[in-house]
């Protein structure tokens, strides 16, 4: 009756800014009891921004659950003969050569079977009609890149409890805010949305059917990119462009102008994921659900609409979630809402202890 709540922070150490959320689990109840960022500065560290934030605000815990991306991570999508988890475990030591790009003994791995298939069709070489398959999901990481992470959560005296992949974060959140209504089962299976976060470096894309993830991408396309292309066009430093593209009504015709290229390119990648999931798995992906500071940019989630020609629209990852007025400054906290889906997403590990 008198356990202490459970709390763990999200951190989300970006190329550009670092953001935390911490959830505490109040019965079974997740509340937002924390909330900080700081930008890195040019020249600036990871570490500096990571202590300001734990400086500057009230956390409950010093429990952390971080995550990783980019090059050093990759996440495949294996298709197995049906088995035991633990005869899995076995097996995909004998599957990860065909799909990692880096060598065993560097890497740090793990798989989850996520549904079945006919085995007709994901193993034609050993597999009998009428036999029953599944998808599995491997996802590895870089034991360099791992490390990297703890040590820096380490030296500002955090206690490191997880480390999880951005892309997985995304649904993890989705998750949290409770799946919609409308997200049922139907004829053809399972209706698919597609979770798109849109970073300073890079975007993430995890496409879920039903809830389960059934294709994940990063494209190397960013907010930054735009960044970058409103300094061009306008002549102004970097840090300037950022502040210009985030409230552009003075320079609204250029800005609009100068990322369009950057939009033009990061939309036909989507379509190009998006086609192939569909060819691929026989689904339909409904709708687009955009998160990520890029997205802020004006006009971005109309453009990507329109290119796509899917449903587009910004959600918030802090909908339907109870936050601490006490501890967390609310109105900072929901005007960087599209920005802390990671961050959402890594501190929902809570409810897994």
């Amino acid at each position: 009756m008198f356990r202490r709540a459970k709390s763990i922070v999200g951190l989300d150490l970006g190329s550009s800014v670092v953001k935390a959320v911490e959830i505490t689990l109040e019965g079974p109840e997740p509340v937002i009891t924390g909330f900080g960022r700081a930008e890195i500065p040019p020249g600036g560290s990871v570490q500096d921004a990571v202590e300001q934030v734990f400086a500057e605000n009230k956390f409950r815990s010093k429990r952390v659950c971080t995550g990783v991306s980019g090059q050093s991570t990759v996440v495949r999508y294996v298709p197995m003969l049906k088995m035991s988890d633990a005869e899995l475990r076995q097996a995909i030591h004998f599957e990860v050569d065909k799909y990692l790009p880096f060598e065993l003994d560097e890497v740090i791995m793990d798989c989850q079977a996520l549904g079945r298939r006919a085995a007709a069709v994901i193993n034609e070489e050993g597999a009998k009609e009428g036999d029953e398959g599944m998808t599995v999901l491997l996802a590895a990481c870089r034991r360099e890149l791992i490390d990297e992470r703890i040590q820096a959560i380490l030296k500002v005296g955090l206690t490191p409890v997880a480390v999880d992949l951005d892309l997985f974060a995304l649904a993890n959140a989705w998750e949290l805010c409770g799946v919609p209504d409308d997200e049922v089962v139907d004829e053809e299976g399972m209706r698919a949305s597609a979770l798109v976060d849109v970073g300073a470096t890079r975007t993430s894309i995890n496409v879920l059917r039903g809830g389960v993830s059934c294709f994940s991408r990063e494209i190397n396309i960013g907010g930054a990119d735009m960044t970058q292309a409103v300094a061009r066009r306008l002549g102004v430093e970097g840090f300037e462009a950022e502040a210009i593209k985030r409230a552009s009504e003075t320079h609204e015709a250029e800005v609009n102008s100068a990322i369009s290229p950057v939009l033009e390119d990061l939309a036909s990648e989507l379509s190009l994921s998006i086609d192939y999931v569909e060819n691929h798995d026989g689904l339909q992906v409904e709708e687009l659900l955009l998160s990520g500071g890029g997205v802020l940019a004006p006009g971005a989630a109309a453009y990507i609409e329109q290119a796509t020609a899917r449903p587009a629209r910004t959600w918030n990852p802090l909908e339907g979630l109870r936050v601490d007025v006490n501890r967390v400054d609310v109105e900072e906290l929901e005007a960087w809402a599209p920005s802390l889906v990671v961050a959402v997403g890594l501190a929902a590990k809570v409810r897994c202890e």
